[in-house]
């Protein structure tokens, strides 16, 4: 039987601390969310090993969903700078637990979902664990959630090749956007930041993730 109390706090020690996190809420949230509770049965001894974690193979043509490495996922939060009276966006919540965490470091969040299975199953691990602060709505990941915008934070759930401007136009002036752009280890973890009209990006660190669905540029030929 795995001691899921005594993995967690030696994940948040050895994984997250020594990945340069040192934002103590964020340090915190991850030390109290249960992250077995949004594994599949069968994995959930490996739920707090150091490495993304898959959920279920979708549908056949669709890429496999994983869970983010627990110290890629608090360094993107980390960068985000959230604040306990943000509204966040969590962009591919996939079972929700980047949700959850985000629940304990901003004042509420909507988190999208494309697969409607995955959504169901995070609105249900959510509620079973009185986490009353998220919203999981089902929806096309690249379009946001505008019926709730402005946020103050977006946050992407995996890696993408762009960040679509329907994505930037949700953000609150000051807002923050934290998305991984590229694939495999040349991907790199930015931050968009809203002024005005006006959004900027800076590029913070690698950070490899398994890919968001939809995000990807249409392919073009060249004679």
């Amino acid at each position: 039987m795995v001691d899921f109390a005594t993995a967690r706090e030696t994940m948040v020690d050895r994984q997250i601390r020594t990945a340069d996190v040192t934002d103590r809420r964020v340090l915190a949230a991850f030390g109290e969310v249960p992250r077995e509770n949004f594994v599949p049965v069968g994995l959930r001894s490996l739920a707090y090993s150091d490495g993304p974690l898959p959920l279920r193979v979708e549908s056949w043509g669709e890429r496999q969903r994983h869970l983010f490495e627990p110290a890629v996922l608090a360094k993107l939060l980390q960068l985000a700078e959230i604040k306990d009276t943000d509204i966040v966006l969590d962009v591919g919540c996939a079972s929700g637990y980047s949700a959850a965490v985000l629940s304990r470091l901003g004042n509420s969040v909507v988190a999208i979902e494309s697969d409607p299975e995955l959504a169901a199953l995070a609105t249900e691990t959510l509620i079973d664990l009185g986490i009353g602060n998220v919203a999981v709505v089902d929806g096309n990941l690249e379009a946001g959630y505008a019926a709730e915008a402005p946020y103050d934070v977006i946050v992407l759930g995996g890696s993408v090749d762009f960040v679509p401007t329907a994505l930037t136009d949700q953000l609150r002036d000051g807002g923050r956007l934290v998305a991984i752009i590229g694939r495999g280890q040349s991907a790199t973890a930015t931050i968009f930041r809203r002024s005005g009209n006006d959004v900027a990006s800076w590029a913070a660190f690698n950070a490899p993730a398994f890919p968001l669905p939809g995000f990807v540029h249409a392919r073009t030929f060249a004679f």
